[in-house]
C-alpha cells in the first residue's frame, strides 16, 4: 500500500473521527443541559441517545480499519493479531445495524399511516447485517491466506535444509 493512499485514508479516518465526536459532544451537551426542544410529537431524545450510539460504533471501526492500516504498512497484517481487529469492525458493524434496527423501532409508530417506510428502514438494517457478512467472508479469505502463508514458509524451510 502506498505512502499516498495511508496518508489519504488516515487523512479521511480522522476527519469523520472528529466529525462523529463533535455531533457526540453536541448531543449529550443537548440532553445535559436541558436545552432539548423537543415538543413530544418526535422521541428527539431517544433518538440523540440511540444516535451517540450509533456514533460509538462507527468509532470503533474507524479505530480497528486505522490498526488494520497500519499492520498493511508494516506488511503484517497476515498474523493473528489483525483478526482482533478484524472482529472488531463485524462487532462494529452488527453494533450499527441493531442501532438501526432500534432508530426502525423508535419511528415505527409515527409511520402507521406509511408503514413502508418502517418496512425500507428495516430493510436497510438487514443490509447493513449484509455488510457484516461480508466482512466475515474477508476474514475467513485472511485466515486462508495465514494458513497458506504458514505453509509457504515451512516449505521455504524445507527446500532451504535440502539445499
Amino acid at each position: 500500500m502506498g505512502k499516498l493512499t495511508v496518508r489519504a485514508l488516515r487523512a479521511v479516518l480522522v476527519v469523520v473521527l472528529a466529525g462523529t465526536v463533535l455531533v457526540q459532544v453536541l448531543m449529550v451537551w443537548t440532553l445535559v443541559s436541558g436545552s432539548d426542544p423537543e415538543d413530544g410529537s418526535v422521541p428527539l431524545t431517544a433518538f440523540r441517545v440511540i444516535t451517540i450510539l450509533g456514533l460509538v460504533s462507527a468509532q470503533v471501526a474507524l479505530f480497528c480499519v486505522w490498526r488494520l492500516v497500519a499492520m498493511v504498512r508494516r506488511g503484517t497484517v497476515f498474523s493473528h493479531a489483525a483478526f482482533r481487529y478484524v472482529d472488531g469492525v463485524i462487532g462494529a458493524i452488527v453494533a450499527a445495524a441493531l442501532v438501526w434496527f432500534a432508530v426502525t423501532a423508535v419511528n415505527a409508530p409515527g409511520q402507521r399511516d406509511d408503514p413502508g417506510v418502517t418496512v425500507i428502514m428495516a430493510g436497510i438494517g438487514v443490509a447493513i447485517l449484509g455488510v457484516a457478512l461480508i466482512v466475515l467472508v474477508l476474514r475467513m479469505l485472511l485466515a486462508q491466506a495465514l494458513v497458506r502463508d504458514v505453509e509457504a514458509a515451512q516449505m521455504q524451510a524445507e527446500l532451504d535444509e535440502v539445499i
